[in-house]
């Protein structure tokens, strides 16, 4: 068996909570790793944790002016080295299908850290983050070291319910951040890829704390359920619809913005149910898109929804906001949707999809000053590549 199935095979092996343990074994034998440690992301992406120092007794590091943080923030390892001893330290990055968890931070005696060496390290990296992603499902030892801070039970229930906060795939790109990141209760978003099809859904739920995050949960899990039976987008819709009014007889209701994406085609059909708005960067122009408003879900009994058109094209970038971002006013009284918005997109264009949210959100914090934040926000990012033919 070659190192690298061994490491692989002792990942896959290993107890939940004790994937690092494994890693950290099986480098150091076959590796000739003089130590290696696992830093998980935090919920508000702006600082890694590390796994081993549960309940946190080891510093953190910064995501913005770190070694790990450039790993992390790059996605491609980040390589230090030191004269005493000869050692080279391989930040490598942790992710699945995009969706960025963390760093691990392996040193090698400097011999040993040959550019192979770190491609292997890299795909054990690799291979960390899957087991990490199927270990969640019965530990709590990763989603402990990715808080800085204590939830709120409705942020709870909102982060229990994403897919993740970025995904790739050869025809798009997505990234998502919502905000006070351990305080959040009624925004959300949801994405589903099928061979052909992205399904993607950005939702405000009215109300604030846990009965915005139950409405939340109601409406993405009627929405899962109508998607997984395989039903259309409108089908979908009205389906939520009903079990959001069936349940609170027109007292809530829920904005949403859901997209059905063809791979091959770029065609999208969208239904816009409220609050939440796209923007298009297309050949360096940001613009709203203008669709028309239905009514929010669970506003009166048995709506019907009636999807609308889009195409995209390879290159174009398309921004999803919360009224919780564009409606946000600086102290002189200007709302975000006014000039800051177009600006932070121009700003942050040659940043990836993973980053954009963060960013935009650093920007908005900026436009807000000193006052505080009264809403919940949500930014999510979808670059379009296309299905070469």
């Amino acid at each position: 068996m070659d190192r690298f199935s061994a490491a692989e095979r002792a990942l896959r092996t290993a107890a939940p909570h004790e994937l690092l343990d494994a890693v950290r074994h099986v480098l150091m034998k076959h590796y000739q790793a003089t130590s290696v440690d696992l830093l998980m992301a935090d919920y508000a992406m702006t600082i890694l944790q590390p796994v081993a120092a549960l309940p946190h007794t080891a510093e953190p590091v910064s995501v913005h002016n770190s070694a790990p943080g450039r790993a992390f923030g790059a996605q491609e390892a980040y390589i230090r080295t030191s004269s005493h001893p000869p050692t080279v330290t391989a930040h490598l990055p942790v992710t699945v299908r995009g969706d960025r968890l963390g760093v691990l931070c392996v040193t090698l005696p400097e011999e040993t850290g040959t550019p192979d060496v770190i491609r292997e390290l890299q795909d054990v990296s690799e291979v960390l983050g899957h087991e990490i992603v199927v270990a969640e499902r019965d530990t709590d030892l990763y989603l402990q070291a990715r808080r800085a801070d204590r939830l709120t039970l409705a942020a709870e229930m909102q982060w229990q319910l994403l897919p993740g906060r970025s995904c790739s795939r050869p025809e798009y790109d997505l990234g998502a951040q919502l905000e006070p990141a351990y305080a959040i209760y009624g925004d959300n978003f949801d994405w589903s890829t099928s061979a052909d099809h992205l399904t993607l859904t950005v939702s405000n739920g009215m109300g604030e704390g846990i009965e915005a995050a139950l409405l939340t949960n109601l409406a993405i899990n009627a929405l899962r359920n109508a998607r997984r039976a395989g039903l259309s987008l409108e089908d979908q819709a009205c389906l939520a619809d009903q079990a959001i009014y069936g349940q609170h007889h027109g007292a809530v209701h829920l904005s949403v913005l859901l997209l059905r994406f063809n791979l091959s085609t770029g065609q999208v059909e969208v239904i816009d149910a409220g609050s939440p708005k796209i923007w298009r960067i297309r050949d360096g122009v940001v613009e709203p898109i203008e669709l028309e408003a239905q009514l929010p879900l669970g506003m009166f009994e048995e709506t019907i929804y009636t999807p609308q058109h889009l195409q995209v094209l390879p290159g174009d970038r398309l921004l999803f906001v919360s009224d919780g971002v564009y409606n946000v006013a600086s102290p002189q009284g200007e709302r975000y949707i006014q000039n800051a918005l177009a600006r932070a997109a121009t700003n942050t264009r040659l940043l990836p999809p993973s980053q954009v949210p963060r960013a935009i959100l650093q920007e908005l914090t900026g436009h807000r000053g000193p006052s505080q934040s009264e809403d919940d926000a949500m930014v999510v990012c979808l670059d379009w590549h296309g299905r070469e033919h």
